[in-house]
C-alpha cells in the first residue's frame, strides 16, 4: 500500500531526528527486546541485518550467532559493515545463517526484490526475521496521511498477509507471527518513563490494536527423492499358457 512522500525534504536527516525522539527511542527499545526473545534459538556463524534501523546496532544485541553484520546505504552514520543496496548484496549465495529485515521493505522501491535477495544469501534451514507496520493500524494510517511518510521516508505499508504469501512462494515455513506496538503514533507517554510495556504487550489498559508485526520464517530445502518404479507383476504361466483368471473362466 503506497504512502505519499514529499520530494522536498532530507529523508535521512528527518529519520535520524525521529530516532532521537522519545517515540523513536521507545520503539527501538521495544523492538530490541522483542528480537532478543525471537533470536534465542537462532544460532550459526553469521546474522546479516539488511537495512539500517536506529542509530547503531540496537537490534543485534540479542543475537547468538558468532558474528553479526549490518548492510546499509552510504548515508547511514552508524558505521555499517557493508555499504550496498539491499536489492543487490555483495554477499555470496547460501552463506548466511540468519537475515533480519527491520522495516527494510517499507523504505524500498521494490520490496520483493529485497526478499528474493535475502533468500539468495540465506542457507538452507536458515531463518528470516522481518519487522513491519500494519496497514490498518493507527501507525499505518498516519503513514498514509503524512506527506513525508511516517516514520519519515517510508514508501509503503505492507500487510503481514502479503509478506507471508511471498515467503510461502519462496518455500519458507512460518515459525512465528507476533503482533506488537500498542502505542499510538502520536503518544508522548514514553517520555514519562512508561518503558516498553505499551509497545510489546496488549491489555485492558492498552485498548489500541497492534501497530506492527514480527514474522519469523525458516528456509526449507526440499530434495527430490527418486521413486523406483514397481516391477509389473508377471502372470503365472502353466504349460506355456497364461493361467486363466476367474473372469476368463466365465
Amino acid at each position: 500500500m503506497p504512502v505519499r512522500t514529499s520530494p522536498i525534504f532530507d529523508r535521512d536527516a528527518a529519520l535520524q531526528a525521529w530516532w532521537g525522539s522519545a517515540l523513536g527511542q521507545g520503539l527501538l527499545a521495544g523492538e530490541s527486546e522483542l528480537l532478543a526473545a525471537a533470536l534465542e534459538d537462532v544460532f550459526g556463524w553469521e546474522l546479516l541485518q539488511i537495512g539500517a534501523w536506529g542509530s547503531a546496532r540496537e537490534l543485534l544485541k540479542g543475537s547468538r550467532t558468532r558474528r553479526q553484520s549490518l548492510i546499509a546505504g552510504p548515508s547511514f552514520p552508524g558505521g555499517a559493515d557493508i555499504l550496498a543496496r539491499p536489492a543487490r548484496l555483495p554477499v555470496l549465495s547460501d552463506s548466511v545463517d540468519a537475515v533480519l529485515l527491520p522495516h527494510t521493505l517499507e523504505f524500498a522501491a521494490d520490496p520483493y526484490a529485497i526478499v528474493r535477495e535475502a533468500d539468495r544469501v540465506l542457507v538452507g534451514e536458515g531463518q528470516l526475521l522481518l519487522l513491519g507496520f500494519r496497514p490498518w493500524s493507527l501507525w499505518g494510517m498516519r503513514a498514509r496521511w503524512s506527506r513525508a511518510g511516517f516514520p519519515p521516508g517510508m514508501r509503503r505499508v505492507l500487510s503481514e498477509r502479503l509478506v507471508r504469501e511471498w515467503l510461502v512462494l519462496l518455500g519458507y515455513e512460518l515459525v512465528t507471527e507476533q503482533r506488537y506496538l500498542y502505542l499510538g503514533p502520536w503518544s508522548r507517554g514514553l517520555a514519562a518513563g512508561e518503558g516498553t510495556g505499551r509497545i510489546l504487550r496488549a491489555g485492558l489498559i492498552y485498548p489500541l490494536p497492534a501497530g506492527a508485526y514480527l514474522l519469523k520464517a525458516r528456509k526449507r530445502i526440499y530434495t527430490l527423492t527418486p521413486v523406483r518404479s514397481r516391477l509389473r507383476e508377471k502372470p503365472a504361466v502353466i504349460g506355456g499358457l497364461v493361467k486363466p483368471t476367474t473372469r476368463s473362466q466365465a
